[in-house]
């Protein structure tokens, strides 16, 4: 990279067009009249010398002036490949207008159009037919310096469904809102997509289309293709931290069962979206008054994610002093065939926990026979909450919401399927079906509603509340592994930031605008929940803060010196 150290001060041997080209180091028209003299930059740069400030305004103007999002999208894309200090020091005093661009829900759309804007190398693309090569290509000098992976095989890319070598755009996306929000550099940072193919046939068709042309591998060569790829990253970097992103329900469970002993590593889709959930639950019962130990939950889509959900919010439960039994007996996961029950075919052993027992069910009046649908689950078992991972629009539909909250003074309902085209309500119909009594979490960002004649915006459940946290503590120490109790101490961390803990009027979750300040919240309580079970060595709590501090970066130009030959 040409990048020695980024601290106070910047040594590189590159010079000119060079220089410029590299959008770890290029300042654009901040470089300052000495160092165009230093490093042969008069004539590649208009005469003008100006600040980030300068250039941020000028970006923003560009930006705001573009005609949709996924313009926006673009280019912000070609900002980030151009400049990263001016692209990430936008973003982080922007956060709230372009979090929505850099990721949900317009990144569903680049991933969908990925192969027809894709234009500057970014990350590896490791595909099944250079399985032999994963080694060489992880070699390269250029990733000396990286300390977090996120990977994708781009076959559960949000609600969208398979879009091939175009789900690079979700670690692409993970690892910006990881600078952004957690402060990690973006040196230390890769995206990684595991190209094994596709099923889509809209990809395949494309005559344009990037990736491996070819349909899905599956089975043992599957499996072998991913060992051969952990194998290669833990002999490269014995101590990355790697997340595992949008693989489809078969694949991703099992994978992080399979590796998260071997590495320091987990699953956001599952773990990253459990801790936002169950940290949302948690602020949402000082809004309710009811405590957790009484909640009876609903799960929609009983998927990897959903039963990640069940999982932490179980695991709550218990600590709040239910048994696990009971605990087990108040929660309904509903899937495709409807509500999970004993001795239902080609149950997964994730969704085994949230089986309801068939006696349990048997009394139920439900409007088909041999079928306990959404709204035979919401009459009958009356839950105080209802959350949804389906991915499909509408599930919450006017009578199973008014019924849920004529049995239920202040229902908690959080439609979190993202894209905005996927999400199983709208926070509006909320509002008006419940009468204005629902407490109401989305996965991706809608527009204000209108509560008692006035704009109130409504709480976004986003997992950039709580993966960024966790990924920079579990760093900042040096964590092993990732447990659970690190996840749930992320979960409690964010609950105990949440506006509602002490306002029962306010909202679930801190501003988007706060992110930064969340992020370290989190790592904090992270950091100390893997120095309590041994992932780490036993520091005291002013020492991680202060390693936590000293890990983050700030986007901001420094001076450059100019390395010389030896």
């Amino acid at each position: 990279m040409g990048l020695l150290r980024m601290i106070d001060e910047t040594e590189t041997a590159l010079t000119g067009p060079d220089l410029l080209s590299n959008p770890l180091l290029n300042k654009g028209t901040a470089f300052t009249d000495a160092e165009r003299d230093v490093f042969g930059l008069h004539g590649f740069l208009p005469p003008h010398i100006g600040s980030l400030d300068d250039q941020i305004s000028r970006r923003m103007e560009v930006l705001r002036g573009l005609q949709s999002d996924f313009d926006r999208y673009v280019f912000l894309r070609g900002l980030q490949d151009a400049n990263e200090t001016l692209f990430y020091a936008l973003v982080t005093r922007h956060l709230e207008e372009t979090l929505p661009l850099v990721y949900t829900p317009t990144v569903g759309e680049g991933c969908q159009r990925f192969s027809h804007v894709w234009s500057k190398p970014r990350g590896v693309f490791l595909s099944f037919p250079h399985r032999h090569r994963i080694g060489e290509i992880l070699a390269h000098p250029r990733f000396d310096k990286i300390e977090t992976i996120v990977v994708s095989d781009g076959e559960r890319i949000l609600g969208l469904g398979d879009q091939g070598a175009g789900g690079m755009g979700i670690p692409i996306g993970k690892l910006s809102l990881y600078t952004a929000c957690a402060g990690l550099h973006p040196a230390t940072t890769l995206p990684i997509l595991l190209d094994t193919g596709t099923d889509n046939p809209e990809r395949l068709d494309d005559p344009i289309y990037i990736g491996w042309r070819h349909e899905r591998v599956r089975g043992a060569d599957y499996d072998d293709f991913v060992e051969a790829f952990v194998s290669a990253v833990d002999a490269r970097w014995p101590h990355v931290l790697l997340q595992w992103e949008d693989f489809a329900r078969s694949n991703a469970a099992r994978l992080l069962a399979r590796y998260r002993d071997r590495l320091c590593t987990f699953n956001d889709d599952i773990q990253g979206t459990a801790a936002v959930a169950a940290g949302a639950l948690l602020a949402a019962v000082q809004v309710t008054g009811v405590p957790l130990a009484e909640q009876r939950v609903v799960i929609v889509g009983a998927g990897s994610a959903g039963c990640g959900i069940g999982a932490l919010i179980l695991r709550e439960m218990i600590d709040a002093g239910v048994s696990e039994a009971q605990a087990r007996r108040q929660f309904f996961a509903v899937d495709r065939d409807g509500l999970l029950v004993q001795g239902m075919p080609d149950l997964l052993a994730f969704q085994q926990p949230f089986v309801q027992a068939a006696s349990a069910v048997a009394g139920w009046r439900c409007e088909h026979p041999g079928r306990i649908a959404l709204f035979d689950v919401v009459a009958n078992a009356k839950p105080t909450v209802l959350i949804g991972v389906s991915g499909q629009p509408g599930m919450f539909d006017e009578r199973t919401v008014r019924t849920m909250a004529a049995n239920v003074a202040r229902p908690v309902i959080f439609p979190l399927s993202n894209p905005v085209s996927r999400s199983e309500a709208t926070p509006q119909d909320l509002e008006d079906w419940s009468e204005g009594r629902a407490v109401i979490g989305t996965g991706s960002p809608f527009a204000p509603i209108k509560r008692d004649g006035k704009p109130f915006t409504v709480d976004q459940t986003n997992n950039a509340y709580v993966f960024p946290g966790v990924g920079l503590g579990a760093l900042a120490v040096g964590a092993r592994r990732i447990s659970d109790n690190m996840f749930k101490a992320a979960a409690s961390a964010l609950a105990d930031v949440s506006p509602a803990r002490l306002d029962p009027h306010g909202k679930l979750l801190p501003p988007v605008t706060d992110l930064r300040s969340v992020a370290v919240a989190v790592a904090n309580a992270v950091a100390r929940a893997a120095r309590n079970d041994g992932l780490c060595d036993a520091l005291d709590d002013e020492t991680i803060a202060l390693r936590i501090a000293a890990k983050m970066w700030e986007p901001k130009y420094c001076p450059y010196r100019l390395r010389r030959a030896q």
